[in-house]
């Protein structure tokens, strides 16, 4: 009982770390962080603050990477260099509330994603929590207001952050369906390297445009924050929880990032939570229950 416990405890901070990720990243849009330059430079930091407690795994099983190395470089791809660089940009442009439900819509979309990869078959419950889903979503990122699907009027950064769910449910479902013989850690490290060979130019294009970071307290803090605690410490709670408890239960307390993002976000930010969003999270939940639901 003492072990469910530790593991409970460890996966409510790893969630409440990943929240913090979209409120930092708010607050990186009011002080000007220019957000491509904030992931590279996010990246940059974890891989050197990794690289020591790495590179004699990563050199032990370089053998074993080469073999799996289109994989895991596609897996950087789409969550350091994708995912990450995206969600700062979209924080631009939407409210955290609208940014953190939509991310409950990846329960459903990775279920899909293991249907066409043939990792697990597909039964009428998970394409009806689909489909349920993809209503929520299309609820929040219209207001609930059916003249703008009609006349496809969407905020910028909620049509961002459909790219965000996207990446992130097949990076997830590749993670699921190859069981790499590496550790977290390494495996980060891994696509860490190849993540920032695709950030260097996000992070030249945004100098070129004349989009400097400024180096003061705000950036600085920032900056420790996304390193420190989103990149590090939560994969590190993450990975403990699933020694303790194994990941099937784990996994269910994904489902606590929007909620902590939004009352951080109506809290700190003064956000509003509108019926709209009520009516999406509520097709959003209702998709992800039939989701994981099991036919007799």
């Amino acid at each position: 009982m003492q072990k469910n416990y530790l593991a409970y405890i460890f996966l409510i901070l790893a969630t409440l770390f990943w929240s913090g990720n979209f409120i930092v990243g708010k607050f990186a849009t009011l002080f000007e962080v220019p957000p491509l330059s904030l992931n590279f430079l996010r990246w940059v930091m974890v891989w050197l603050l990794l690289i020591p407690f790495t590179i004699k795994e990563i050199l032990a099983k370089k053998n074993y990477i080469k073999e799996n190395f289109f994989v895991i470089s596609f897996m950087g791809i789409l969550s350091i260099s994708t995912f990450n660089s995206v969600v700062y940009f979209a924080l631009n442009f939407t409210q955290v509330i609208n940014a953190v439900l939509m991310l409950a819509a990846i329960p459903p979309m990775i279920i899909i994603f293991s249907s066409i990869l043939k990792i697990e078959k597909t039964n009428l419950f998970q394409l009806s929590g689909l489909i349920l889903s993809i209503i929520g979503v299309a609820t929040i990122i219209s207001n609930a207001d059916i003249q703008k699907i009609i006349s496809l009027s969407f905020n910028k950064g909620d049509i961002w952050m459909l790219v965000c769910v996207f990446s992130w449910s097949l990076y997830s479902t590749l993670l699921k369906k190859n069981k790499f013989e590496l550790s977290q850690f390494s495996l980060i490290q891994i696509m860490v390297t190849i993540g920032l060979i695709f950030l260097i130019p996000q992070f030249l294009y945004e100098q070129s445009i004349g989009l400097d970071v400024k180096i003061n307290k705000a950036f600085i803090f920032i900056l420790i924050y996304v390193v420190i605690f989103p990149a590090i410490a939560a994969y590190y709670c993450w990975q403990k929880a699933i020694e303790l408890i194994g990941p099937n239960r784990s996994a269910m307390f994904i489902q606590l990032m929007p909620l902590f993002s939004a009352l951080l976000a109506i809290i700190i930010f003064k956000e509003k939570f509108q019926f709209f969003h009520f009516i999406g999270a509520t097709f959003i939940v209702s998709g992800i229950y039939l989701s994981n639901s099991k036919t007799q």
